[in-house]
């Protein structure tokens, strides 16, 4: 079951909290990334069924946050159940990032910087498939 592609970085977090756009732009520079939906999972370690990522990040928001960046319809109550069902993931990630304050350019920064202290240069273009 799951991707048997090898991922340098699996990206989990609440809706809104950037796994998509750091995704993007980390296999843009030849990082092999995925972002997984397990906020939307009942199945608490559906991002290691999914994936068996080198390295986890945790991209966390604020639900107001969330709600600004993408007008979310998302009750408090929704989000703290978004929270719940990450708590696996987190207890596990590698890395733990707070983006309410950031850019994304900032969150890709702060998440390359990690991956590169962890596990050296990136992949060179033709070792990156998606």
């Amino acid at each position: 079951m799951g991707d048997t592609r090898v991922w340098d970085v699996g990206l989990v977090g609440p809706c809104a909290a950037g796994k998509s756009t750091v995704a993007r732009a980390l296999r843009a520079q030849g990082w092999r990334a995925k972002a997984i939906a397990q906020e939307h999972s009942f199945v608490p370690d559906m991002w290691q069924r999914l994936t068996r990522p080198r390295v986890l990040v945790y991209l966390d928001v604020s639900w107001a946050e969330a709600r600004r960046r993408k007008a979310l319809r998302l009750s408090p109550a929704d989000f703290a159940e978004q929270q719940r069902r990450l708590a696996h993931a987190r207890a596990h990630a590698d890395l733990v990032l707070f983006t309410d304050p950031l850019t994304p350019a900032e969150t890709v920064a702060r998440v390359e910087a990690f991956l590169r202290a962890r596990l050296g240069a990136r992949p060179q273009p033709e070792d990156s498939s998606p």
